[in-house]
């Protein structure tokens, strides 16, 4: 009975969220996107608050306080990763996946509504491109009036373009998330394969505000969607399985792997930039070498590491004073075996070599893109002091490159259920887990676990 109750509402759901043609509303011509979105809102009129309120609009997640009461926001705006840096600097490339048009410089209005762009979530018609170097603005040749009146709910298509190429390419990012998901197989993604699933029939939305932690709500520890939403915390018929969800993560057992048909970016190497060199191509047909970008490793079906985590991570925060005898952490995820809220879970971690100030002893944001950028001229110093003067910071005139690690969360490629660990995948002989890591004695099979051993409360 609950079955089917579930099944009903999932298809009166499905219903009454079908938008309705817009042919008929939506009359044109357009000459710019600006004036396609003036006419959306001018039926939509809450809409435009909405969406200049919304992470993707900000780039930046919700306000948090910090353990010394420090109010911060953090979000892709103002984060440094070890793909392509940082956005201050190199806004034009970086913004060709914004909800917006135009922010090509930090003097961007974020409060003109007429800049949103509609069409990157709401087009139906497969044609609407961004320009890769535009800030944000349609390639030349769209038909503005035929995307606009073909606007419907979020598809995977639309999330996919941003999401699935973040990094330069499908795949390079997350390892979770590449161009498979298109059309994935269930055996790739129960969900978005056996089940059909858009993006967002998980990834909830309220006022334009989409759930789900990017890395800013990860800072904050907020906006998560858990597999329990759904699955409820004991899903299984065995008790025994039902218990490990008090300290194991869903994902955790549920997806044995990632990047299981295209590879996935594991180590970036900027300090070999520069250099005329040819480099063969990988196993996978991925390029090892980029005389822009550095040497490259590329890693397939990747089993992920696996870390306490209550939902909150701490990260480097642009100016912050390294120890340049460590790789730097540009993320340290919260949760030890001593919290109750914290559960195993996957994570890719992303590894390489970027630019730092060696006398400052902080990372450098580098300008990458534009006339003045290393991407043109490869100079190091003077890409160092146009991004650090963008960005309010000093930069001594020298530079030297340092490790960098940086954790990213396994949330998708959900295998089916007959394809999860196994008992023996981790505790055997040959298992997965590095107990110890984790702070257990021993394999907790045979020492017990946190809870019995008075680890956690």
């Amino acid at each position: 009975m609950g079955k089917f109750y579930l099944l009903v509402v999932f298809i009166l759901s499905a219903v009454l969220i079908q938008a309705q043609d817009h042919s008929e509303f939506v009359q044109g011509p357009f000459s710019t996107p600006q004036e396609v979105t003036d006419a959306c809102l001018g039926c939509h009129e809450n809409v435009g608050d909405e969406v200049i309120h919304s992470n993707h609009w900000l780039w930046l997640d919700e306000k948090f306080e910090t353990n010394d009461n420090q109010e911060l926001q953090m979000g892709k705006k103002v984060f440094i990763n070890n793909f392509c840096i940082a956005v201050p600097s190199n806004y034009a490339r970086c913004t060709s996946c914004h909800v917006g048009y135009g922010w090509d410089s930090n003097d961007f209005d974020f409060n003109n509504k007429s800049n949103i762009d509609c069409l990157i979530c709401h087009d139906q018609t497969g044609t609407y491109k961004k320009i890769p170097t535009g800030a944000g603005k349609p390639v030349d040749g769209v038909d503005l009036l035929a995307v606009a009146q073909s606007v419907d709910m979020p598809r995977v298509e639309n999330c996919g373009i941003c999401h699935f190429d973040g990094g330069g390419g499908t795949g390079v990012k997350h390892g979770d998330l590449d161009e498979t998901l298109y059309n994935a197989s269930k055996e790739l993604d129960v969900h978005m394969g056996g089940l059909d699933f858009d993006c967002i029939e998980c990834h909830k939305t309220v006022e334009h505000k989409i759930s789900g932690a990017s890395h800013g709500s990860m800072a904050a520890g907020t906006n998560h969607i858990y597999c329990a939403d759904c699955h409820t915390e004991a899903p299984h018929e065995k008790a025994k399985l039902n218990e490990h969800s008090k300290s194991i993560a869903c994902e955790t057992c549920h997806i044995p792997t990632f990047a299981r048909e295209e590879p996935t970016k594991t180590w970036w190497d900027w300090s070999k930039a520069g250099e005329d060199k040819e480099a063969p191509k990988d196993e996978f047909g991925k390029e090892t070498y980029n005389k822009m970008k550095g040497e490259f490793v590329w890693e397939k079906n990747v089993i992920p590491t696996y870390r306490w985590y209550n939902g909150k991570a701490d990260y480097y925060k642009m100016g912050d004073t390294l120890d340049v005898s460590q790789p730097v952490k540009l993320n340290s995820l919260n949760g030890d075996i001593t919290e109750a809220n914290a559960k195993i879970a996957p994570f890719k971690v992303m590894r390489g070599k970027q630019i730092y100030d060696n006398v400052n002893d902080y990372l450098i944001v580098p300008h990458l893109f534009g006339k003045e950028g290393y991407w043109k001229t490869y100079d190091w110093n003077k890409a160092s002091e146009i991004g650090m003067k963008e960005v309010e910071l000093d930069y001594s005139g020298s530079f030297g490159f340092i490790e960098t690690e940086m954790y990213w969360p396994i949330n998708h490629m959900v295998a089916p259920k007959e394809n999860a660990l196994k008992c023996m995948d981790c505790h055997g002989k040959k298992g997965r887990m590095n107990w110890e890591e984790l702070g257990y004695s021993g394999d907790p099979m045979k020492v017990g676990g946190r809870y019995k051993n008075e680890l956690s409360p």
